[in-house]
């Protein structure tokens, strides 16, 4: 029996004990460290799943292989094991479970715990200092909460220690914030305390979301002073009223609820998932958090959002009764109920969560891509081996064309992108050697078969993916040769043009169907520079063949006359046809006895014509 046979063994042993009542389980390696953690509503049956059956992922085959000890906890709910997980990933942060993302530290309001309190922006926790608020993801909402604050009351902005004896002994006076109108002084007693820790209490209110109950309670007092015709006073409170209805019309939202409600929705891709969160407090949004965790097993939504809820709950102390999320939990909470909404004012919450996490996705992408440039072009790969259901990433992708002018001069040239950047170095140039006259289909047949019947020779690379410039037929003779002749497997599409020569639709299967594809996608342009490259690089090739032979003469097919001569020639009589009218002692003044015997030889003063293999009349025709 080998090493890894009786560790098996051995941990087969441990999960056969195992209970069949909820709790949590942590794998250890070799050096004794934990490598993972998670959470079941059978022990027994979730861990027995990972050594019975071979794993379909790969990494979690990797994780099993590291796999030297088991730890376990039975816990008495399902709710207790989430629990119990959240803080065993946080203490040990195994190296085989999801990566919370969160180098931020975000603004708080901390309400002191001073004789005189006061209100500070702060993003250091201390709670021997005061009470906090928050924290607040979006620093502008913080700043419009404080400046509601300040011009609703007058809060002490001064850093001086207060205390009752100082105050009754005299030892402190007024400064400058009383001066300008910025404080009320109740540091030396031209403020009441009781009036001031009334300011505070409301203060507290709109901290914590409470505009609602600020405002009824100003408008109950405003009528009562004007009921008592103390209509100055009622004044001061109208104008605070205002400043708060106003605040709270701005910040509420889409529901008038007087419960506190939480709000949670995912969005994820191959690697990564993104988790938001929004506390709603009588209707107005107080906290607004998005989170990004890293995958490390492939874990499903539901798995991620679950322990996302109870970390991020703990996190920003929450206590809400209600949660909102997008889908079904197999687990529940003791003190709170989960809502899957189907419409009304929760289903707008969620919808707006949903916009709030799907563009910290979009926004994070964009940072990668700026960060890491290659990125950009691996995401739109991702994106392009998503709309034809590629088993793998085309990181390889081959293209062709032909070029001819009725079957003259016909050539093809094939152009490679790898990882999305030009491959010059592997692009191909090929002279049509089998075919007679304009015969795009079989052009392109002798072309493919050369390139990969050469590909399997010398065991070059293959593509992950061939796009043809051209439509059905194109594809089609393609597979003829890919499949029928060479009998590889390689997937090929197909780029279609409008009546302008613009790139118009994507072909790809057989039959062929059209790909759906935005036209102003970074995946569209992508593909737009690929047929547009290789159209230019055919008929480059093209071009150059033809211009070789519309400047060519009999000096051209004499052997022994080399370019070398031909260029003494003409720099030295100027034209053919002066060449053609001198002698033999010219000549050999000029490239020399040898070659001007040459020429006389040939005969090439009496039949000379100058050919130029002209084809005016298909000019206009030039691709």
């Amino acid at each position: 029996m080998t090493k890894d046979e009786e560790r098996l063994q051995r941990l087969k042993v441990i999960v056969n004990s195992l209970s069949e009542e909820p709790g949590c389980y942590q794998y250890l390696d070799k050096d004794g460290r934990v490598i993972y953690v998670g959470k079941a509503k059978n022990l027994k049956r979730r861990v027995s799943s990972y050594f019975n059956n071979s794993p379909k992922n790969r990494k979690t085959q990797i994780l099993v292989s590291k796999i030297q000890d088991i730890k376990y906890v039975v816990v008495p709910t399902d709710e207790d094991a989430l629990i119990q997980e959240n803080n065993l990933i946080k203490e040990h942060q195994p190296f085989y479970n999801i990566l919370l993302k969160d180098g931020k530290t975000y603004p708080s309001v901390c309400i002191t715990n001073e004789y005189l309190p006061r209100v500070i922006k702060t993003r250091n926790i201390d709670k021997k200092v005061g009470t906090y608020y928050g924290p607040f993801s979006h620093t502008g909402t913080l700043n419009a909460m404080l400046e509601l604050i300040d011009k609703l009351y007058q809060i002490r902005l001064c850093h001086t220690y207060i205390s009752q004896e100082k105050i009754e002994q005299g030892k402190i006076k007024s400064c400058l914030y009383y001066d300008i109108g910025k404080c009320k002084a109740p540091c030396v007693g031209r403020q009441t305390r009781k009036d001031y820790l009334k300011q505070i209490e409301e203060v507290k209110d709109i901290l914590s979301g409470n505009t609602r109950n600020l405002c009824q309670r100003l408008q109950t007092e405003m009528q009562d002073l004007a009921t008592q015709e103390r209509f100055l006073e009622a004044e001061a409170v109208k104008r605070k009223y205002l400043l708060a209805k106003d605040f709270d019309s701005k910040s509420r939202v889409i529901t008038s609820t007087n419960q506190n409600i939480d709000v949670f929705s995912i969005e994820d891709d191959e690697n990564k998932a993104y988790v938001n969160y929004m506390h709603v407090v009588n209707g107005c949004i107080t906290q607004v958090f998005t989170n990004e965790y890293r995958k490390r097993l492939d874990e499903t939504p539901e798995e991620i959002l679950s322990l996302a809820i109870v970390g991020m709950r703990e996190k920003y102390g929450s206590e809400s009764k209600e949660i909102v999320i997008p889908f079904e939990l197999d687990f529940t909470l003791k003190e709170a109920q989960f809502i899957v909404p189907k419409a009304g004012d929760k289903k707008k919450l969620l919808f707006l969560s949903e916009s709030n996490v799907r563009q910290y996705r979009i926004d994070a992408l964009k940072q990668a891509e700026r960060l890491n440039p290659d990125q950009r072009n691996i995401n739109i790969l991702k994106e392009l081996q998503r709309k034809l259901k590629l088993e793998k990433l085309p990181m390889r992708i081959e293209c062709f064309d032909n070029s001819n002018i009725m079957g003259q001069d016909a050539v093809a040239g094939c152009v490679v992108f790898i990882g999305g950047r030009k491959s010059k170095n592997d692009y191909r140039k090929y002279n049509i050697k089998t075919v007679i006259g304009p015969d795009d289909y079989a052009s392109m047949s002798e072309v493919v078969f050369r390139k990969y019947s050469r590909a399997i020779a010398e065991e070059t690379p293959l593509p992950d993916l061939i796009i043809t410039d051209g439509g059905k037929g194109q594809m089609e003779v393609v597979r003829k040769v890919i499949e029928d002749q060479l009998h590889l497997e390689i997937p090929i599409a197909g780029l279609a043009k409008d009546s302008h020569h613009r790139t118009n639709e994507l072909l790809f299967g057989f039959p062929q169907k059209v790909v759906g594809i935005e036209m102003d996608s970074p995946l569209f342009k992508l593909l737009t520079q690929i047929q547009d490259e290789v159209h230019r690089f055919a008929i480059t090739f093209h071009k150059q063949k033809r211009a070789k032979h519309t400047t060519e003469s009999e000096l051209d097919h004499i052997k022994g006359i080399g370019a070398a001569t031909k260029t003494l020639l003409l720099k030295h009589f100027k034209s053919l046809k002066r060449i053609k009218e001198a002698d033999y002692e010219q000549l050999a003044s000029v490239i020399g006895t040898a070659k001007a015997q040459l020429l006389i030889q040939r005969k090439i003063y009496n039949g000379w014509q100058r050919k130029f293999v002209v084809y005016a009349s298909l000019m206009m025709r030039m691709a």
